[in-house]
């Protein structure tokens, strides 16, 4: 379970997140959705430890990365983390097999035959082992997307965070991606933060949504509550209206 509570963050004057509290129990995907500019990415640097709330913990499978007072602390409790991010953030210089391998020589004491052996298998799963000597430059946006989510799935984390998983995709490659998540949860059965704003599509792979604004959520609870809302905010954002409480800078 990962547990997040009453957790605040400022930069100088500016409250991004309020005394924010989110529960997510294992093996459920929730969808982190809002405008632009409303802290959600800033929740996933908090989740991951890149950043420090200035208020509030957060508890990742009974450990407080809040609490972690060394990077080597940090990266015990982030070795249960996987991330997806927009454009795969593969390494540009290496090929798809010493991308999905990297995580392993960093983060492991394996040795090169167990690396091996796992790198080959999750290629295999992910039906992508014909491009392991490709670079990513060589291979479609969906097939990298594919080689991300293999390196974030390589050591076998329990959670998994998307950031803006869709961002500057076609609505081809862009569905693929959706249907990729909920194929890999079915299979590896991870607990999921998907960082969005794409409504309604990011739906589709969430047990549960929380909508952020003004640095509180909200609103949260499953899809379907949330198309029902009557919230005035909620209804602007979920269909895309420019008049409404949610003002566009």
């Amino acid at each position: 379970m990962i547990s997040i509570r009453n957790v605040t963050k400022s930069f100088g004057k500016q409250v991004v997140l309020k005394n924010i509290s989110l529960e997510i129990k294992h093996g459920e995907t929730i969808a982190v959705v809002g405008p632009s500019g409303v802290g959600k990415s800033v929740l996933l640097k908090l989740i991951t430890g890149i950043l420090q709330p200035d208020s509030g913990e957060i508890i990742i499978y009974g450990k407080n990365i809040t609490k972690a007072k060394t990077e080597y602390q940090k990266n015990q409790i982030r070795n249960n983390l996987g991330v997806l991010f927009q454009s795969a953030a593969l390494f540009d210089s290496l090929n798809i097999y010493d991308n999905v391998a990297f995580p392993l020589n960093a983060r492991t004491n394996l040795n090169q035959k167990q690396i091996h052996k796992r790198v080959l298998r999750i290629l295999r799963n992910l039906d992508i082992e014909k491009y392991a000597l490709k670079t990513p430059g060589e291979i479609p946006m969906g097939i990298r997307k594919r080689a991300g989510m293999a390196r974030a799935l390589i050591t076998e984390p329990k959670l998994i965070l998307f950031d803006e998983p869709n961002t500057g995709l076609d609505p081809l490659v862009g569905q693929e991606v959706y249907e990729l998540i909920k194929e890999c949860q079915e299979k590896w059965h991870f607990t999921g933060i998907v960082i969005s704003h794409e409504i309604p599509e990011v739906f589709q792979v969430s047990n549960r949504v929380a909508m952020l604004l003004n640095g509180e959520i909200l609103e949260e609870g499953t899809p379907e509550k949330l198309l029902q809302s009557q919230n005035e905010a909620v209804r602007q954002f979920l269909n895309g209206k420019t008049n409404g409480p949610i003002k566009i800078n």
